[in-house]
């Protein structure tokens, strides 16, 4: 989850695009007009389901625009041929900061 939300930091979408499952991911990201400015990431909870599942649940806070945001997410990861990947999420609360 941390190199992932990194990734977000740093704008590296192939490395979002090749942590992501397969079965779910976009074709493409695009951050050539993202004026996110990434703050922090909390990770509040963390849970093996089985042996190839697991969830994460983080509180990422940004600013767009001078605006405070968070974005709580519970996401869903599987392991496959020894990597784990990024399946989708949930979102608990929509609140801004």
């Amino acid at each position: 989850m941390r190199s992932r939300y990194s990734a977000f930091v740093l704008g590296l979408a192939p490395y979002l695009l090749a942590t992501w499952h397969p079965d779910y991911r976009p074709e493409s990201l695009d951050f050539s007009d993202d004026h996110t400015h990434w703050l922090g990431l909390e990770i509040k909870h963390h849970q093996v389901e089985t042996a190839t599942t697991a969830t994460v649940e983080f509180i990422a806070r940004y600013k767009i625009n001078g605006r405070g945001h968070r974005l709580h997410e519970i996401s869903r990861f599987v392991l496959e041929d020894g990597r784990w990947f990024y399946v989708d999420g949930t979102f608990p609360d929509t609140d801004s900061v």
